[in-house]
């Protein structure tokens, strides 16, 4: 099956419409709060002008080593989110955002394990090609190679994508068997759902940051520069949190439309 992006986005776009308050609720319980609450808690260090390279490596070593106790649990907790917003976008049974919640923390073990098993496989063939251009010495070799981990990077996250949604809409909870499903549903289409991946985060990323930027100049005219600190950490929170809804019903339409769903199917969800 061609990918088709126009229909991909007409259908996530008409599933965050139709269930607005719930998803947008979800969102906020899931994506924003924890955002908020690491950004508010431990704080990223500014940028000092006359610090070297070695100095800011350090220090943004150490704010990464501060913020690892909270990013874990927060990485379970915004995957259960994902997937339960998954299935409040997908499940034709119209689940209760309660039942949405208990089925996507079922799924949070396979998912996070799907993700380690790509982690892991892309680290293992990532370090391979480092450790070649490190043995050759030469430069031009090395930049290849980091620019080899890049695409393969991009390529695997590309297709292995749709794992989120095999396993709430198909009921997958074998990891090794969500990444070939997923790997076999995106064959063919590859170039086609990265340049839409692509494009959507382009425009999300732009939108985001103009509304970044003005509501930034008010803050700073207006307020404190406390309140101005504090207010431009909800505004990142909350741009987050919808660039994450949006980017999880984008996933959930690709894999509706890949996975060959009737309209009669996909039109249940939402009536």
């Amino acid at each position: 099956m061609n990918f088709d992006s126009n229909l991909a986005w007409k259908q996530a776009s008409a599933a965050v419409s139709a269930n607005r308050d719930v998803v947008l609720a979800l969102a906020g319980v899931f994506f924003l709060l924890p955002t908020l609450g690491l950004t508010l808690l431990v704080p990223p260090p500014e940028p000092l002008p006359d610090a070297g390279t070695e100095a800011m490596m350090a220090m943004m070593s150490d704010y990464y080593a501060a913020i690892l106790p909270f990013v874990l649990p927060m990485v379970l907790f915004q995957a259960a989110g994902t997937l339960g917003l998954l299935t409040l976008l997908t499940d034709r049974s119209r689940p209760t955002v309660s039942e949405a919640i208990r089925l996507g923390v079922r799924g949070v073990f396979p998912y996070v394990l799907a993700q380690l098993i790509i982690g892991l496989g892309v680290g293992v063939v990532g370090g391979f090609i480092l450790a070649i251009g490190a043995v050759t010495g030469v430069a031009a070799i090395a930049a290849i190679g980091a620019g080899a981990i890049f695409a393969l990077v991009i390529y695997t996250l590309i297709r292995t994508s749709l794992v989120g949604p095999i396993i709430v809409v198909e009921g997958e909870r074998s990891p090794v068997a969500a990444l070939k499903r997923s790997w076999q549903l995106t064959q063919r289409n590859t170039a086609r759902i990265g340049l839409f991946y692509l494009l959507v985060g382009i425009a999300i990323l732009f939108v985001t940051m103009v509304i970044s930027l003005v509501a930034g100049l008010l803050f700073a005219l207006f307020g404190s520069a406390e309140v101005s600190r504090m207010a431009d950490a909800v505004i990142q929170s909350g741009l987050s949190a919808v660039m994450a809804l949006y980017f999880v019903s984008i996933i959930a339409a690709v894999h509706r439309q890949l996975a060959g769903l009737s309209p009669g199917e996909v039109s249940a969800t939402f009536e």
